[in-house]
């Protein structure tokens, strides 16, 4: 199975504005770094990758889950950075209600980016990193023309799984890893921002190698870059890599429900 989302690249057209924000602003310690590429460590399992291109950019939106009990913590080094931060419902930038905390917030490139907290969730299991204190990557967004077509690809080809199955908008989920499928036509919230596909590498996690290989028998068009199983749906570039340091326990251990 996959247990995590193990790295997200995104599109930039401005290698120093993402260290500006990301190395300067958020403090995350820079793993490698090229003049059209860098990746930054953002919690024990997980990195997050840029890459700069000169194509628009189109943004995406990605959530890093943080604790409950540091939850306002990590929402005031957030409110000091400096960033953009999103009002919501009622003129308020935090939404916090049946154990759910969560803060939006904007990077240079205009990705929506997100903050998010649980009290459910197990805060013994994984250790926070940071002064955002990050301990995975929740979600991604996925906007698609069907997300119909596009969750049951996810869920017949990649075996992840839903708990209610929707047509405009659904988490479908694999261990700590949410994909966020929502229809284009369903802007973001909470700015109403349009969906659109962005251009972006999405690699899960998984300590399983038999899953990898009966995954790359299951797709269409995979093939293998080094030690990453690589291949494509729709507009998006989707890599599998063996990590056997998250063991498989770990989603349960968390109290997630898949």
């Amino acid at each position: 199975m996959i247990t995590h989302y193990s790295d997200v690249q995104l599109h930039t057209l401005s290698i120093q504005g993402v260290k500006q924000i990301y190395k300067e602003r958020l403090h995350f310690p820079i793993i490698y770094e090229s003049s059209t590429f860098i990746r930054f460590q953002i919690s024990s399992y997980t990195t997050l990758s840029f890459k700069e291109e000169y194509t628009p950019v189109s943004p995406a939106h990605v959530a890093f889950q943080v604790p409950y009990s540091l939850f306002y913590e990590s929402a005031s080094f957030l409110s000091q950075s400096g960033l953009l931060l999103l009002g919501q419902e009622n003129d308020k930038y935090i939404d916090d209600e049946n154990g759910r905390r969560n803060l939006y917030f904007r990077d240079g490139d205009g990705h929506l980016l997100e903050i998010i907290a649980h009290e459910s969730v197990d805060e013994t299991v994984l250790k926070p990193l940071g002064d955002l204190h990050i301990i995975y990557i929740r979600e991604v967004g996925f906007p698609v023309s069907s997300v119909p077509v596009f969750r049951e690809w996810l869920k017949n080809k990649l075996s992840m799984k839903t708990e209610r199955d929707q047509d405009i908008f659904n988490f479908v989920i694999s261990g700590t890893a949410h994909a966020v499928v929502v229809s284009k036509t369903r802007p973001w919230i909470p700015i109403a921002l349009k969906a659109l596909a962005p251009r972006m590498i999405v690699t899960f996690g998984t300590p399983n190698l038999s899953f990898i290989k009966e995954l790359g028998e299951k797709v269409e068009n995979a093939k293998w870059n080094s030690h990453l199983l690589c291949f494509s749906k729709e507009e998006y570039a989707f890599q599998v890599q063996f990590t056997p340091d998250l063991h498989k326990d770990v989603p349960a251990q968390l109290n997630l429900p898949f």
